[in-house]
């Protein structure tokens, strides 16, 4: 049983379109990200991200209409799976909402088009066809034949698609042409081709209704002249010129249909286009695929006939996928293989002013910092501070190093200097009249600092202020009315003028006894006298005591806490019985009081406002780690919907940090600093990247503004913090191809295989590097450049003999020739380099090949290498302590290629190319024979195999170029020898994206775990997986919920979940997915109404709060 879980959602975009879909009057730019469409509208900070919503689909496709009776427009999307819907916007209900859909237009006869598939709206909005499959073109009427189109109330409503083969079998691009007059009542259809003689060539069909629903496509004009071989894009032109622009790689061409001409023109320098994007009707936006921008402008004669074009090159961006203009020189560029941006065009010229990073496709990828929470610890979630993924993203000059981490983000904005010991933080304000605080009062065991800063952010160290007591800790310090300032400390509560610093009131304890917890607000000092007795002070017109009462040593108090309002009332924390008291602060005594725990007691309170339109929430700390929240109703003052959890090992201190309308975050700070906020209705715990934060509070300052103040146990900081857990991309940019990574723990560096693509003279040039880049400052420490046409293939780190009885760190690379190679000439290497003490790569050996390495692993101490046909295991031996020898040892013959590989004792497990997973064993020879490798167990179904881990003892998963995964099962002590000879599939399910790196990862698991993490996963779309086993005792139930959600939950296009999910390659295909679990559904149990909740969980013998608890729990693993 296996649970799939997304921890980096797809960041490819390869397509987009702008339509007015949110509001009549509002330009939205939608955004398809594989399975998921994002919303954008312009703000004055960019694009801004409205709704968001998972599709059961791959995007393959989206398009605009326009009912005549609707005021906004639909949009039209397509998937992989051939289902078709179109979606508009309940700007009522702030939802999508499904208009029609189609079943599905699948042909099972026909080949997928190898040109991607195309979508285009005649002008006339009378018919929409699509390019799915070669030959043929699937036409949808979108109004009903023999009706006027001004009479006709429901355009744009989709009629049935028909089929219509055409002889035109690999057509590059086509285009809808604009009418040049009324009278124009057939649309006509544009295709550039290529015959089967490989000439390019160009059709213009007509499409008509042909009788009853049957619609043709007339064979019309065919341009009888030769065409540029590399044409590649149709561009239709409107008013006043009409006709085509037909874009290649040496030339552009325009195109007159009402005379059949093509005019041409060369390029000065040749290049390939992959995009293009209309500005107006003479003015284009042109990309090519070395991420260059350009301006194409047609120039007119007096005729308005087209003379001449003039191509500017204006910037460079990431390789784009698909351009959309916004507005006012805005141009959105979507790429699939760098971050997709926001750019200005200027006069020959453009500025980048937005970017949204995008880390596909994700080539290889490992995995720092791993690790649960604490050896005690109880919890196996993966969020900030479990994982750090290092992947290599994106291709050529868009390549780069990308660290993806989940969780709350926290940017440095500044050191305030070394400082130990530091054991609270307080914001105050200079100028009671001001917006923002400009003071940071810092305090110590034993005394406190003072810090000014100006509105530039300079700041000093001053030796008094405002008359405050520095010789001493503080306790609470808070600007309070009337322009002074409150300071509690451990002997005294003062209140001191703002202006000329004189104590106003004063107030210390009876007997000399010491202040040892304080909480104040703007009416009132809530004190504890070493826990034996508490004081309440009024704040109104001076100092007064309003209460005191006397606990005795028998029920002392351990912590204490006033609300933020004014609100008559206090919380009062207990050493015995770990009781928890609302009191009045009229009398002190008990209104509520609950028993919070057995096991411990606590330690720190705080009361804030978390949910809008709800009761605030009160924070208990307890001695152990554990932190428990309850509810506090207004008005009885009672203590409800009590929940737990523990961030660590020793008590948690509160800090409430403003996040806007009245609502509040919480940092809390313990061994894992974590954030906690509201999400979806829900308290979120999200680990923080603080890891040594001691005591942090809100600094929100001209200079800084939003900024906090974060001490840790060495230094002081201002930084900002994000109000919610995100996934944070940090990139270094190594504008080459990041092919292959490895990971040196010992080494503390990072070992790439990069490729680089240059120009020279119109050439393209393909150059491989291995490079050493420092694992903290991700600077490049040295590289070691290949030879001229050879390319990396592999890289692994490992310990070899270093030729002294000793093993030392050493980065292994397989490489391969590329093809144009003389045939009897090596066809690759091995390179074992070293890392020197100066830390510079050194070649220590290497071997030729007879064939490329694909992939490179350890077994028993030797180095196994799959080449092309075969994997072979080689040692590595010191003749003499300076020269090092690979021997070939023993080798296997695959089926047909080995793709990825990977080792657990003696058994290799091999990703075959077409024939799925085999498992050998590597047996050492005995009594002089030679070593040999054995198979063990094959899957015996046909699979083109991209990724393979073992992920427990002979269970494997693997993934295959169709976006399907499955775990294969080895049996070893099966009854019969075909029993253990076969690898049987125990889950099985259609991801959707395929998978190009799947990496194994070991986390001690508490016995209760609902799932146990197993694997990453990496995309070529971007995104990154958890994969995980689920526990026995809860596999019925996940599944059941699984199926009951399914019915439950509707998906835009009424796509079905099973249907969605199920395996499909071109062998066979499933009903539903197979033993998987999908944590995008389940976690949907959170977001639906009770109701249907409780729908959800009929059937699983237990209850909906039950069943809340562990979603919530495993919502947490990511």
């Amino acid at each position: 049983m296996a649970y799939i879980a997304p921890i980096h959602r797809p960041s490819s975009i390869r397509h987009a379109i702008k339509l007015n879909f949110l509001a009549p009057d509002e330009d939205c730019l939608v955004v398809a990200k594989t399975n998921r469409l994002e919303f954008y509208t312009q703000s004055s900070d960019g694009l801004a991200l409205r709704h968001s919503r998972v599709i059961y689909g791959k995007v393959t496709m989206l398009q605009k209409l326009r009912p005549a009776l609707a005021s906004t427009d639909h949009l039209f999307v397509g998937t992989d799976r051939f289902m078709y819907f179109t979606l508009s916007w309940n700007a009522k209900e702030k939802a999508l909402v499904t208009e029609k859909t189609f079943e599905s237009v699948a042909d099972n006869a026909a080949r997928e088009s190898q040109t991607g598939e195309r979508c285009h709206v005649d002008p006339s909005g009378r018919f929409m066809t699509l390019e799915v499959y070669e030959g043929i073109i699937t036409v949808i009427p979108l109004v009903q034949r023999g009706k006027k189109r001004k009479q006709e109330s429901d355009i744009a409503h989709l009629g049935e698609p028909v089929p219509t083969r055409i002889s035109e079998m690999f057509v590059r691009s086509s285009a809808f042409l604009r009418p040049r007059s009324p009278q124009d009542d057939k649309p006509k259809l544009a295709l550039l081709y290529e015959d089967n003689h490989s000439n390019v060539r160009l059709k213009v069909r007509e499409l008509a209704f042909a009788g009853g629903d049957a619609v043709e496509l007339d064979e019309g004009e065919q341009y009888q002249g030769k065409l540029e071989v590399g044409a590649s894009h149709l561009i239709p032109i409107v008013d006043p010129t009409y006709g085509l622009i037909i874009i290649g790689e040496t030339t552009i061409g325009y195109y007159d249909d009402s005379t059949g001409e093509l005019q041409t023109e060369p390029l000065e320098e040749a290049t390939i286009f992959v995009a293009w994007e209309r500005i107006d009707s003479q003015r284009f936006v042109l990309a090519d695929d070395y991420g260059r921008l350009y301006l194409f402008m047609l120039v007119l004669n007096d005729q308005n006939k087209v003379r001449s074009w003039k191509l500017d090159v204006i910037g460079q961006t990431s390789r784009a996928s698909v351009l959309v203009y916004l507005d006012a020189g805005y141009v959105f560029v979507g790429s699939h293989q760098g971050d997709s941006q926001v750019i200005r065009i200027a006069e020959k010229d453009m500025e980048v002013v937005q970017t949204f990073a995008n880390i596909a496709p994700i080539l290889d990828f490992t995995i720092m910092d791993m690790g649960n929470r604490s050896s005690e610890g109880q919890s196996n979630e993966f969020s900030s501070g479990q994982a750090r993924i290092v992947t290599g993203s994106g291709a050529y000059q868009d390549g780069s190093l990308r660290s993806v981490r989940s969780g709350v983000g926290l940017e440095d904005l500044g050191v305030l200097g070394e400082m130990a010991n530091i054991s609270n933080l307080f914001s105050l304000k200079s100028d009671p009249l001001s917006d923002f605080v400009d003071t940071l009062l810092v305090t110590f065991v034993n005394e406190s600092r003072v810090f000014s800063f100006d509105t530039q952010g300079e700041v000093e160290e001053v030796d008094e202020f405002c008359g405050l007591s520095l010789s001493e800790t503080t306790l609470v310090a808070s600007n309070l009315s009337q322009g002074q300032l409150l300071q509690v400390t451990s002997s005294r509560v003062q209140i001191t003028d703002l202006d000329g610093g004189m104590v106003v009131s004063e107030w210390s304890p009876p007997n000399g006894q010491t202040i040892t917890a304080a909480s104040a607000n703007g009416s009132y000092v809530l004190v504890s006298l070493g826990g034996v007795a508490i004081v309440l002070l009024s704040l109104d017109s001076g100092l007064k005591v309003l209460k005191e009462k006397a606990f005795g040593t028998g029920n002392q108090v351990a912590c204490i806490a006033l609300p933020p309002s004014s609100d008559p009332i206090c919380f009062l924390g207990f050493w015995q019985r770990s009781e928890l008291s609302v009191c009045s602060l009229g009398t002190l005594e008990s209104i509520t009081t609950v028993e919070i725990s057995q096991d411990s007691v606590p330690r720190s309170l705080l009361l804030t406002q978390i949910f809008p339109d709800q009761p605030p929430t009160l924070f208990v700390a307890m001695a152990d780690g554990n932190v428990v929240t309850f509810s506090v109703h207004p008005s009885t003052r009672k203590l409800s919907e009590k929940k737990s959890i523990i961030l660590g090992t020793r008590e948690a201190n509160f800090r409430a940090l403003p996040r806007g309308k009245g609502l509040f975050n919480v940092f809390a700070t313990c061994e894992h600093p974590s954030l906690i906020y509201s999400s979806e209705g829900r308290l979120t715990y999200s680990a923080i990247t603080a890891e040594n934060a001691t005591t942090v509070c809100s600094f929100d300052s001209e200079a800084y503004p939003g900024a906090v103040a974060i001490a840790t146990a060495d230094d002081l900081r201002i930084a900002l913090v994000d109000t919610e857990r995100t996934t944070h991309v940090q990139t270094l940019m190594v504008n080459e191809t990041v092919r292959r990574i490895a990971y040196s723990p010992a080494l503390k560096a990072f070992g790439l295989g990069t490729v680089k693509r240059i120009l020279k003279n119109g050439e393209e040039i393909l150059m491989s590097h291995f490079k050493l880049v420092d694992e903290i400052l991700f600077k490049e420490l040295d590289t070691y450049t290949l030879n001229e046409d050879e390319l990396i293939e592999s890289v692994m780190h490992c310990e070899l003999e270093e030729g002294s009885g000793g093993l030392a760190e050493r980065f292994v690379i397989g490489t391969a020739y590329l093809d144009n190679q003389n045939a009897t000439a090596q066809r690759g290497r091995l390179l074992i380099l070293e890392v020197t003490e100066d830390r510079m790569l050194k070649v220590v050996t290497e071997l030729s090949l007879k064939g490329g390495c694909r992939c490179l692993s350890m077994c028993q101490g030797n180095i196994v290498a799959a080449l092309i046909k075969t994997v072979v295991i080689y040692s590595f031996k010191h003749s003499t302590s300076s020269s090092p020898v690979l021997t070939k040892q023993a080798a296997f013959r695959c089926s047909t290629a080995p793709i990825d590989m990977t080792v657990h004792g003696d058994l290799i497990i091999i990703g075959d190319l077409m024939k799925s997973v085999v498992v050998v064993q590597y047996i050492p020879g005995q009594g002089g024979l030679p070593d040999s490798i054995k198979e063990v167990a094959r899957h015996f179904q046909t699979s083109w195999s991209t990724a393979v881990a073992e992920i427990d003892d002979d269970l494997y998963l693997q993934s295959d170029a169709e976006g399907n995964l499955a775990v294969l099962q080895r049996n070893p002590n099966g009854v019969t020898e075909d029993d253990k000879r076969r690898l049987n599939s125990t889950a099985e399910m259609k991801l959707g994206e395929m998978v190009n790196r799947i990496k194994r990862i070991d986390v001690q698991a508490a016995s209760d775990a609902v799932v146990v993490p197993r694997a990453f996963m990496a995309t070529v779309e971007g995104s990154l997986y958890l994969f995980a086993l689920i526990a026995p005792t809860a596999q019925n139930l996940l599944i059941t919920l699984q199926s009951n959600l399914a019915e439950l939950v509707q998906s835009p296009g009424n796509v079905p979940f099973n249907k969605y999910r199920a395996f499909y390659n071109t062998v066979r295909e499933s009903e539903e997915p197979y033993r998987f679990v999908d944590a995008d559904l389940v976690e949907r149990f959170l977001d639906i109404p009770e109701d249907t909740q409780m729908k959800a969980v009929e059937g699983l013998g237990v209850d909906v709060e039950e069943v809340r608890l562990m979603v919530e729990g495993l919502r947490r693993l990511r």
